[in-house]
């Protein structure tokens, strides 16, 4: 490596693989919590030993670098109990080096039972709450398989702050079955009117290995998607929601600090049941990190056994590396590449801007300047843009 290039940011990310019940749209790694209970409980003290083991083989690839940021995800994280968190929080805190402003989020339920945690997760050390709101209409959250109503919704965010949480996320979905612009536009004011910190709103998209896959609910037509995607970034800009990656609004300097690492290819530990990791060495080599996805295979093997590494090669760099930054409609330097890759800017990469000067898709301006931007029309064409740098 070369002396004058430093190692990327360091994220953690942490997996509860359970859910109350699997949502028809959900392809992530999650599992029904009652087909794991043992005496009406999850193995809560098991998974905790399990994770902890988990990082204890990821530690020494990334020595005693910085946590920068940290996320728990799912399933549904805040099923598990206020001592869980505590207990995990303190391990992690001795274990790791922590930066100061470490932006720690935990994903959470609207429901009344999750709620009642939301203090003690605080305490706990988790500064940013993410409540998975989807929408406010009660028919559609009955279409999507989610278990808590709109009062419930409202209630969660109010019970956030009251909580101590100054940093908060809401999901929305939009293009839902049976949708309507205006029906789309209330949820998306309603969650304005609620003044979180940062909205990730996106639509809904239909993925395979999912009951919605199976059996296709009937989504709103094209047109409709458009209106709702046109309409719904007007309110957040005027609302102060600036649009700063691809399904992710925020206020100023508001904006997920981890996500902002994981699409400028920055590094990160994942531990839990299928969790998925990227960590780069000092001698310029880049592998991802991959756990076994059940819980009960993870839970009843040796932490050694449960990794999958995969190097990427340097071909699929200029890929892997434009994929990530992409997603975010920052400017950034072509020099970027070999900040976070310790390769020179390879041709393919060249080549592949130089195609999309041609096509519209990024900025003129900033590529005079040896810099990158994706032009509205990228944006809008971003899977035509990413082509280009196919190996």
């Amino acid at each position: 490596m070369s002396s004058n290039l430093a190692l990327p940011p360091l994220s953690l990310y942490i997996h509860l693989p359970w859910c109350v019940r699997k949502c028809p749209y959900c392809d992530f790694n999650s599992h029904q919590a009652d087909r794991f209970e043992q005496n009406g409980k999850l193995p809560e003290d098991a998974y905790l030993n399990q994770l902890l083991a988990d990082l204890e083989v990821d530690l020494p690839y990334v020595a005693n670098r910085p946590i920068q940021t940290a996320f728990i995800g799912g399933g549904t994280p805040s099923l598990m109990s206020a001592d869980f968190y505590y207990r995990l929080m303190e391990a992690l805190k001795c274990k790791l080096n922590w930066a100061d402003d470490a932006e720690i989020t935990m994903e959470a339920n609207p429901g009344t039972f999750e709620q009642e945690k939301f203090a003690h997760f605080r305490k706990a050390g988790i500064n940013r709450l993410s409540i998975g709101i989807q929408s406010f209409h009660t028919d559609l959250l009955k279409t999507l398989g989610r278990i808590h109503n709109r009062e419930e919704a409202i209630k969660a965010v109010e019970k956030s702050r009251l909580a101590g949480f100054e940093n908060i996320n809401l999901d929305l979905m939009h293009g839902l079955p049976d949708q309507s612009i205006d029906m789309a536009l209330n949820d998306l004011y309603l969650a304005m009117d609620l003044a979180p910190e940062h909205l990730s709103w996106y639509q809904l998209t239909i993925e395979p290995n999912t009951e919605f896959y199976r059996r296709p609910p009937e989504l709103p037509e094209d047109n409709t998607l458009w209106n709702i995607q046109d309409e719904g970034l007007s309110a957040l800009e005027s609302k102060g929601y600036q649009q700063y990656e691809v399904s992710a609004n925020a206020r100023s300097g508001k904006q997920a600090q981890h996500n902002l690492n994981y699409w400028r290819f920055g590094d990160y530990i994942g531990i839990g049941a299928g969790a998925h990791g990227k960590i780069t060495l000092e001698n310029g080599d880049i592998f991802r990190t991959r756990k076994t996805r059940h819980p009960n295979h993870y839970l009843s093997n040796l932490p050694e056994a449960l990794v999958i590494k995969e190097s990427i090669e340097t071909e699929d760099l200029p890929l892997e590396f434009m994929m990530n930054r992409l997603r975010l409609f920052e400017i950034f330097d072509l020099d970027d590449f070999s900040r976070f890759t310790y390769q020179k800017v390879p041709k393919k990469l060249l080549e592949g801007c130089e195609k999309a000067l041609k096509m519209g898709l990024i900025s003129h301006e900033a590529w005079s300047m040896n810099q990158v931007r994706t032009t509205q029309k990228g944006k809008l064409f971003l899977n035509e843009l990413l082509e280009l740098f196919l190996p």
